[in-house]
């Protein structure tokens, strides 16, 4: 690395798409870049109320949200670090009588951050495809299988919102199994969907199909994480963010060069090749892993309307706002 490199602090977690940054595969020009693998739940407190890193990986929902506020204390690149569809994260008891989205109207359901993309994500469908608001459900916030977590962003949910934050020991599992919750909307999957209990089931069973036609009607894959600066990083030296976008990249490249290496599967599932080719017909050569802003701006432009929709944001906010000018 030349002496003249600039030291950059990254924070974002071990994915197959950043490990070529920290294994030194990828070396984003003139700077020297200091990568730490953190859990996305642990990175993103840490971001947002220190600003300990120079560059993280960041909740979408929370910068989209941070923007419609008018925070500037960070700069974004259309960089998609995290994507996964969520209609399959939607879980409900079996006594609850629910078996349609629809049935979800007047009911009493948990999740851990209301305001998590995951869960703005999953409220977004439920209102676009089923016409199910969030007003229309009684919400219990708190910790999965332990107490509580805080929220990452300060909340004002209005009067037509009925949420509890849930006390104490208190958890969405336990209410959940013990029939005080009708359903959940989980990042994580439950101990008691893992451990094959009768009382729980997805709201989705056949979540593949949901997912591909509803990728199929709006363009939207959702984007959970994207990559944000400080903006006294980018203030002093506005060339990193674009050297930054190049590296990512790369590395993405790298990462899907992996996938499709039929020497030895670098990745244990059997038929790992039939998934990359499936992918490769749905989203394309990038197997849904294109960055840049048009791209993505069926995804952009959904968080930019849920997270004013659900409000977190006072006004809309535009996908072209989100990001650093002179992206594509």
């Amino acid at each position: 690395m030349p002496l003249s490199a600039l030291p950059i602090t990254l924070a974002c977690w071990d994915y197959d798409r950043t490990r070529p940054l920290a294994d030194g595969r990828v070396r984003p020009e003139g700077i020297d870049l200091d990568v730490t693998f953190l859990r996305p739940r642990e990175i993103f407190p840490r971001m947002l109320d220190e600003g300990a890193f120079d560059v993280s990986e960041l909740s979408l929902a929370s910068y989209a949200s941070l923007i419609g506020r008018g925070d500037e204390r960070f700069v974004a690149v259309p960089i998609v670090v995290s994507r996964i569809f969520r209609h399959s994260c939607i879980y409900v008891h079996r006594d609850s009588g629910i078996e349609r989205p629809e049935d979800l109207r007047g009911r009493r359901v948990g999740t851990t951050q209301f305001a998590s993309t995951a869960a703005v994500f999953m409220k977004g469908l439920l209102s676009d495809d089923f016409g199910v608001r969030q007003e229309d459900m009684h919400w219990s916030i708190g910790g999965l299988s332990a107490p509580t977590q805080r929220p990452l962003i300060p909340l004002d949910p209005g009067p037509d919102l009925d949420i509890r934050f849930l006390e104490g020991s208190e958890t969405l599992e336990g209410m959940f199994d013990a029939g005080r919750l009708d359903a959940l909307l989980s990042i994580y999957m439950p101990r008691s969907f893992l451990e094959g209990r009768p009382w729980i089931r997805r709201l989705l069973p056949d979540y593949r199909a949901v997912e591909e036609d509803w990728f199929r009607r709006t363009g939207i894959m959702p984007i959970m994480h994207t990559l944000v600066l400080r903006r006294d990083v980018h203030e002093s030296a506005p060339w990193v963010a674009q050297r930054l976008y190049d590296a990512f990249e790369r590395a993405t490249e790298l990462a899907l060069e992996d996938l499709y290496d039929s020497d030895a599967l670098r990745v244990s599932l059997p038929w790992l090749l039939h998934h990359v080719e499936e992918s490769r017909a749905l989203f394309g050569d990038r197997s849904g892993w294109p960055h840049g802003l048009e791209a993505n701006r069926p995804t952009w432009e959904a968080i930019g309307r849920y997270v004013h929709e659900q409000g977190l944001s006072p006004r809309p906010v535009q996908a072209d706002e989100l990001f650093l000018p002179g992206f594509v």
